[in-house]
């Protein structure tokens, strides 16, 4: 489809804060903190799962500067979930603001406030806790239906009904299947039956957890914090403190990264606990240690894949179990497994007569894992693309051309994605343009490079959404100001991301004016429109649709003003580009006008709000491929090129969508390569700061080429769906297929690390 003209939508406009940014003024929760705030620490169980027996604080709290200190035995006795997800929540209510019983290692058992940090830090050592340690779940493998269990207690309760049940360590279980899996599998010519694991990965943000809270004047609770859900965060504190959701008020600043971590409200809690039972203003912030170990990273997951094909490369049928360990908690738990099936299976519409896939997400003593860039497709993807992978290399057939005679298309039904239509997919493009510009013909076949060193290529190919279907809501303000200029008021919460140009780049394109005429405001629970958050990859096709329909009704208030002021009928009159025209006299008014005229005895207001849901979630689509030179004697693999090429519908912004690919793929040559969550054999987690969780740098990227192929989402605003996701799904299989080329060995657990490169590649003697 030919993209349509656009004035402003679809140009590489920078970032309406890039010279905020550049001049280090942007401020963030710490730049608004008073002087005066109390400081909050937390003191954290050694013990994967433990008893509280005893807590002595009488020694701590003589420490000079602290104000009070809080066991389980001061805080509400109702249980909560801090999932950031719409209500019902389908995570269930397990935690305590503080529990006598602690279930990993990190689990809060006192919290501090003080004057000081050094007062802070000095009376928690002085914490005498003595605990009855419990032997702990740390294996998810064995968690379900384990004699021990994690959440023993009578009032664990599930606001959904997902398959869940604390008496057998099961937060969720189900099965989606459609066609008969087993008889086809019976015709197939080859059946592939494999298993992955892929651990838990932290999303290492710049910004760690933070929050600073405070009572207003009229003694409301004021919560200043990094985080994309403003609205469940206040739904959140209300249950957790018992407060009415009229008393609190949650607002953003500026937030320093968050890639999924801050749609779960961490640390928000325990500095509002504080400000509540002080009445003084406190604030937490994590270390990098405690957003390490008791944030809210990917959960680990074993995927096992069975495939059935015929020896022409047709893939007829698909089995996919996924086992994920949720950790200490629930959050997120019964949602991110979904995805590892419904965002991974339809890749194959094409020729699938059966699939089904089940689930079950287990409770472990390790720390609860949450929201993560990806939320389950990555895990999904990675093993079924590597399958699919494994299937070419089988067959002696091209993994490009297995993928053409098999992926989606346009037009076809996806039975495994909820039975949505492809109404928009241009995935046929991206594999034949990123198998043009990559060269796959000249770096498929494997180089001997010398010295040990071979050249080798991986292709994998990758889908996400654009919302929750049925569930997600984005609302937009648009108001005429008093200088013909507009302002845009947003719940959803931009994290670096740059959804606010996005969302102004619209209001520009929808009422002809320039984005610097745009002033962006959000996200504030007590100014802002609902929206559900910044998640799910729904920003721009959820809330940049409200934007888009807030600006139709506006430019129909405008113009009834207008023709008000004109002595006409508003249909006699056109928008144009700072002014009203009347058609039949060519006389005009000036946006300016008509806003002052809007607040002198009118009953018409130059504003209007709009809501937007959807009961689809269209898919964007990926192709990647990667160059890789490894090192035999050493198992090192150094990334030489990654071509990927995008289908997002229209890119509202081109530039920003670039540098979205290119920072997932980064991530994702991250966890395929180097980053890991372990546990000794206690359940305390190993690395705890960035000297033993390994980040990739800017030298283990290689060349990032990033090219779109445009589709036009029918549903969407202007014709675009999201990208904020599917990015980083793409490098694992890709990288884990190109060293099998290299080394002839399929690694099937992620990282996939030097060590574990060269000791495969060991033979007996």
């Amino acid at each position: 489809m030919e993209q349509q003209a656009y004035k402003v939508v679809g140009k590489p406009l920078r970032k309406k804060d890039s010279m905020q940014l550049l001049l280090g003024k942007p401020l963030y929760t710490d730049d608004l903190v008073p002087r005066n705030a109390l400081k909050v620490r937390l003191l954290r169980s050694p013990h994967a799962n433990a008893m509280v027996r005893e807590i002595r604080t009488d020694a701590a709290k003589k420490v000079p500067g602290v104000v009070d200190i809080y066991t389980w035995e001061d805080v509400p006795a109702t249980r909560f979930a801090i999932a950031g997800q719409t209500y019902p929540e389908p995570s269930p209510y397990d935690r305590l603001i503080i529990d006598r019983h602690v279930r990993f290692a990190g689990d809060v058992v006192a919290i501090i406030a003080a004057e000081t940090e050094k007062a802070a830090e000095k009376a928690m050592k002085l914490i005498r806790a003595q605990y009855d340690v419990l032997e702990p779940v740390l294996d998810f493998r064995t968690a379900k239906d384990n004699p021990v269990l994690v959440h023993p207690e009578e009032d664990w309760f599930p606001p959904c009904q997902v398959g869940g049940d604390n008496r057998r360590n099961l937060v969720a279980s189900g099965v989606d299947a459609q066609g008969d899996v087993e008889g086809v599998m019976a015709r197939c010519e080859i059946v592939l039956d494999r298993t992955y694991h892929t651990k838990a990965f932290n999303q290492a943000m710049m910004e760690t957890f933070r929050t600073y809270t405070e009572l207003d004047r009229y003694g409301r609770l004021h919560v200043v914090s990094s985080t994309q859900i403003v609205f469940h965060c206040r739904r959140i504190l209300s249950r957790a403190l018992g407060i009415p959701k009229s008393r609190i008020r949650v607002e953003k600043p500026r937030i320093g990264g968050g890639f999924g971590a801050k749609q779960t409200a961490v640390c928000e809690v325990y500095p509002a606990f504080v400000t509540l039972k002080t009445g003084r203003p406190a604030e937490l912030i994590f270390s990098r240690e405690e957003s390490q170990i008791a944030g809210s990273p990917r959960h680990e997951m074993q995927i096992r894949v069975r495939l059935g094909a015929d020896r022409d490369g047709t893939i007829r049928a698909l089995d996919l179990y996924t086992l994920s360990n949720t950790g200490a908690y629930g959050e997120h738990g019964p949602t991110t497994v979904g995805l590892s099936g419904h965002k991974s299976i339809p890749l194959y519409t094409g020729n699938l007569e059966a699939f089904r896939f089940g689930y079950d997400v287990v409770y472990t003593n390790h720390q609860a894992a949450g929201a993560y860039r990806g939320y389950g497709a990555t895990q999904g993807i990675f093993a079924l693309e590597t399958t699919v992978n494994e299937l070419a290399e089988t067959l002696g057939m091209d993994p490009t051309a297995l993928r053409d005679r098999n992926m989606v298309r346009q037009g076809m039904v996806m039975p495994a994605y909820y039975g949505e239509t492809a109404n928009a997919c241009a995935l046929d493009r991206c594999m034949e343009h990123c198998r043009r510009i990559f060269g796959w013909e000249e770096k498929y076949p494997v180089r001997d490079m010398g010295n040990g060193k071979v050249r080798s290529a991986g292709v994998a190919m990758a889908m996400q959404g654009s919302c929750i279907s049925n569930v997600d809501v984005g609302s937009a303000t648009v108001k005429l100001s008093d200088d013909g200029t507009y302002n845009l008021i947003i719940g959803a919460a931009d994290m670096g991301t740059g959804c606010d140009t996005i969302l102004a780049q619209m209001v520009a394109e929808c009422m002809d004016c320039d984005v610097e005429d745009v002033a962006v405001f959000g996200a504030d629970t007590d100014a802002s429109p609902y929206d559900s958050g910044s998640y799910a990859s729904s920003t721009t096709y959820i809330t940049g649709k409200a934007v888009e329909k807030a600006c139709a009704e506006l430019k129909k208030r405008i113009c009834g003003i207008a023709a008000e002021m004109m002595g006409c009928d508003a249909a006699e009159v056109v928008f144009e580009r700072g002014q009203v025209r009347r058609v039949s006299t060519g006389q005009t008014v000036s946006l300016s006008d008509i806003s002052y005229k809007a607040q002198v005895f009118s009953d018409r207001t130059a504003e209007a709000t709009a809501t937007h849901t959807s009961p689809v979630s269209p898919p964007p689509y990926m192709v990647g491929m990667v160059e890789i030179e490894l090192d035999k004697l050493t198992g090192q693999v150094t990334i030489l090129d990654y071509m990927a090429v995008v289908d997002c519908g229209i890119p509202i912004n081109p530039a920003l969508a670039r540098i979205q690919t290119e920072g997932g793929i980064v991530q994702g040559i991250g966890h395929t390569l180097l980053e890991n969550v372990t546990y000794d054999g206690r359940g305390k987690p190993m690395e705890s700061s960035f000297l033993q969780y390994k980040l990739p740098t800017r030298l283990d990227m290689g060349h990032l080429r990033v090219e779109f192929e445009h589709s036009h989402e029918p549903t969407g605003p202007f014709g675009a769906k999201s990208i904020g996701e599917i990015v980083i799904n793409t490098p694992a299989p890709a990288i884990a297929h190109a060293i099998y080329r290299a080394t002839g060995i399929w690694h099937r657990e992620l990282p996939i690390t030097p060590e574990q490169i060269a000791m495969s590649m060991e033979q007996p003697e």
